[in-house]
């Protein structure tokens, strides 16, 4: 059975440099890519937010209002993928949701399958 598994939330504190990770058990076609999505407190499913993603050759693509920050990585076997959040901000408070969508894969319409979360809360 193909499945999500992240790893890496809690409570870190404004300016810290958090690193998500997630695990894919199963099988991925090459024309899929592996990437993350945000949903803020209080937004309901309509407000989630494709942050970033990367193909099977490991090329990361960023949403405009993460470029810079947030760093995506997936490893050379193409089932493990990490996001690291660089200067960590208050509104980076959000659900952060490993996924699996046909690439490039810019927003969430294009994912297909969903992992169960893990939540980032930013601490002053």
């Amino acid at each position: 059975q193909e499945r999500l598994v992240e790893s890496g939330g809690g409570s870190v504190q404004s300016g810290g440099s958090p690193r998500l990770a997630c695990k894919f058990s199963g099988y991925i076609h090459p024309n899929y890519c592996l990437g993350w999505v945000r949903q803020e407190p209080d937004k309901g499913r309509e407000g989630r937010e494709m942050v970033a993603y990367a193909d099977n050759g490991g090329r990361p693509g960023y949403a405009d209002s993460v470029q810079g920050r947030f760093t995506i990585s997936r490893d050379h076997a193409k089932t493990a993928l990490s996001l690291t959040i660089d200067n960590l901000k208050p509104e980076d408070t959000a659900m952060y949701y490993c996924a699996v969508g046909l690439c490039p894969m810019l927003g969430v319409p294009d994912v297909v399958k969903w992992g169960q979360g893990t939540q980032v809360t930013v601490s002053s």
